[in-house]
């Protein structure tokens, strides 16, 4: 429009000027439709004949030039505040058919508005996401045929052919393809840095064809710290509600002035409050911030005196809340104690819509998963069924594949025994598998068009085995390890404990649980001698040697050091001793000779449990030892724990390795521990039914 409009003005210029203008330019513009800004500068300068006027003064020009330009300016403004302001309108209010909702029964209106209000919501909270860090990202996708992207816009499946992602130059996926089925349950498995969380990403900011009609909701940042008390955080990303809130609040005064006139318009509003769930969205925020472990007292306070863990969760409640058609979570129980899980646990079993999940936590897998979707070899392969079900699919596959391998590489034998060069023989070979592949496409019904890919010959299956163990102790006469009578609080802080009493054995299995703040970790650091009781006292046999790991063991590594070079100066090791602990413990081989603060986050903690095993302990104290570490290692761990001869004392919320351990569970409260009579289960029903939750059937 402006280019338009500097157009007319250079045209008004050169007839005052007399500069020669073509007749057929001039005709074709009279004939055209004329644009706004033509219209207005007609109104505002006078037509004139094409003169020459060599006489008019050239400030006269600038004069005339000047109006014109300022004029357009003018325009140009109100126009863009204009549009502004219908952006600010559009933005505040859902955009609702009234004579589609007419026509609609009770239920497709609540599904209608429920729709439109999770478009608003979610599209208010990605806006919020800062993508940069997927601009180091390319990513490439086979785009569906008409007819397939025409059935694709209306289903709430998610189909993604042939796709890949790199970063930086390295493949983490190539031509993969992933089907997501609505209403199942998803669990992504596979090795860390492999590219689960980028996948996550990469759907929830839509750089994959995920259908515009499905809202995504992705889990990864806590929420603002400000004055917004935690209730108000999940209640107010519900913005349909409290837009019809504040209409009712405003339609309701009109009617109490005398205005009869609202009435029709008040009953609609009580209708959409009543179709999207008005009265029942304050106690059902309440639930699940409850089963996360907030109090009513803490449900009031705002969200910028928590921590960044429990923010994460009042970021988690508000994702359950908002119940998105796609809900993809990233290690939700890394933030969570074992209270938490075990509610989290129980409620997304009774999750009816899509659910994508990132876990190291075999039992949370196991309780909600439908299906698995393992990435391996650059591929996502489906599994149906929950973990342990995948596990012996897996399992299986890996044979399969093994005599494949086994059979390829004897016919690269026989071909080379015959004359053929170790080069023409793989690629005779690779002719041979391409045909084969193409066979089958032939055979199957497919509604994208066929991607040229190179076919590889098979690699050799390589499992994934972490296992290490713990070396045995020597016997010690009891007590080993006690505190007695032992009263402890931090200054200018409630009291923690009154009169510990209790003791532990070389033969004791024992799991502390309880909810976050009530002294799991500090009663550990009792034990261990880092804290002081205030009253009491801590014993310990004179010949003991303990190994504690915490959450926080990796953070104290000497960072400057290679981990090979950290083990051989602390245990004085020689270097290939050094070399095969960390092998022992999941660590790759190339990671042994880097400084420690170039390893990631996992294999810092792998580097802190060869440190662990080094100190060949009596007694272990673990406080969450699964943080940072992947299903295979926690495998191993449990596996090593359970062969081991000395004690053990474990604070983790993974529900799988204090059960596969058989340890005996205290529970910490009322400024004591308790131990508690029965097993696992009957501690989680009894967390559930003090949350008035009922424990939901597996189906």
């Amino acid at each position: 429009k402006k280019s338009s409009g500097k157009v007319v003005a250079e045209d008004q210029i050169n007839l005052q000027n007399g500069k020669s203008t073509d007749e057929k330019k001039i005709k074709k513009k009279k004939s055209s439709k004329k644009s706004f800004f033509e219209e207005l500068q007609e109104e505002d300068v006078p037509k004139e004949e094409p003169i020459v006027e060599k006489e008019k003064s050239s400030r006269g020009k600038r004069a005339q030039v000047k109006k014109v330009t300022e004029e357009l300016k003018k325009v140009e403004i109100m126009e863009k505040n204009e549009n502004e302001n219908k952006d600010d309108e559009k933005d505040n209010e859902l955009e609702v058919d009234e004579d589609l909702l007419k026509n609609m029964t009770r239920k497709e209106r609540k599904r209608y508005l429920k729709d439109l209000q999770y478009k608003k919501q979610l599209a208010e909270m990605e806006s919020n996401r800062n993508n940069d860090e997927l601009g180091n990202f390319s990513v490439s996708e086979q785009k569906s045929t008409n007819a397939a992207a025409t059935t694709y816009d209306h289903t709430s499946d998610i189909k993604i052919e042939n796709f890949s992602i790199a970063a930086k130059g390295k493949d983490l996926f190539k031509n993969a393809n992933l089907t997501i089925v609505s209403g199942r349950r998803y669990g992504v498995l596979g090795p860390n840095g492999k590219g689960k969380t980028t996948l996550l990403r990469h759907i929830a900011a839509r750089k994959l064809s995920v259908p515009s009609h499905i809202d995504i909701l992705y889990c990864e940042q806590e929420v603002k710290a400000d004055e917004t008390p935690a209730i108000d955080a999940v209640l107010n990303a519900d913005t349909e509600r409290l837009r019809l809130l504040k209409l009712e609040k405003d339609l309701t005064a009109k009617q109490m002035k005398g205005d009869l006139s609202v009435q029709d318009d008040l009953k609609k509003v009580y209708e959409d409050m009543e179709a999207i769930g008005v009265e029942s969205a304050e106690p059902r925020a309440r639930r699940i911030l409850a089963g996360l472990g907030f109090t009513v007292s803490m449900q009031k306070r705002a969200t910028q005196d928590f921590s960044g863990g429990w923010r994460m969760r009042v970021s988690l409640a508000r994702a359950l809340f908002l119940e998105p058609t796609l809900l993809m979570l990233d290690e939700p129980t890394n933030h969570l104690d074992l209270n938490a899980v075990i509610w989290l646990d129980n409620y997304l079993q009774g999750w009816k819509k899509t659910l994508l999940i990132v876990s190291h936590d075999q039992s949370f897998l196991n309780n909600i998963c439908t299906d698995i979707l393992h990435l391996e070899d650059l591929k996502l392969h489906p599994y149906r069924g929950n973990y342990s079900q995948f596990k012996k699919m897996h399992e299986q596959r890996l044979r399969e594949r093994l005599k494949e391998y086994e059979k390829q590489e004897k016919k690269l034998k026989s071909m080379k025994a015959h004359g053929s060069s170790t080069k023409v023989a793989e690629k005779k070979e690779k002719e041979a598998l391409t045909r084969k592949q193409e066979k089958g496409r032939r055979g199957a019904s497919v509604m994208v068009e066929s991607v040229e890919t190179t076919t590889e010959l098979i690699a050799k299956p390589r499992e994934y085995v972490v296992k290490f163990s713990f070396p045995d102790p020597p016997v010690l006469s009891p007590p080993i390890l006690g505190l007695h009578n032992v009263d402890f609080g931090y200054a200018n802080q409630p009291v923690l404990f009154k009169n510990l009493e209790f003791g532990i054995d070389m033969d004791s299995r024992i799991a502390i649980v309880g909810p976050n703040g009530v002294g799991k970790s500090t009663l550990l650091k009792l034990l261990c001698g880092y804290l002081e009781p205030t009253a009491g006292e801590s014993r310990r046999n004179s010949r003991l040697r303990f190994a504690y790991y915490s959450q926080h063991s990796a953070d104290q590594l000497d960072v400057e050091k290679s981990a090979t070079q950290y083990l051989r100066d602390k245990f004085n090791l020689d270097y290939q001793a050094s070399r095969k602990r960390l092998g022992s413990v999941g660590l790759v081989s190339h990671a042994h000779e880097i400084p420690i603060r170039d390893l990631s986050g996992g294999q810092k903690a792998r580097v802190a449990l060869a440190e662990l095993i080094c100190y060949a302990p009596d007694i272990l104290i673990l406080d969450e030892p699964t943080n940072n570490l992947d299903l295979e290692s926690i495998d191993a761990l449990a596996a090593a724990i359970n062969q081991y001869k000395g004690g053990v004392l474990i604070v983790s919320h993974d529900a799988r390795l204090i059960t596969e351990t058989d340890c005996t569970l205290w529970v910490v409260e009322n400024q004591t521990v308790n131990q508690i009579e029965g097993d696992f289960d009957d501690y989680k029903q009894e967390i559930l039914e003090s949350l008035g939750e009922e424990i939901t059937q597996k189906q």
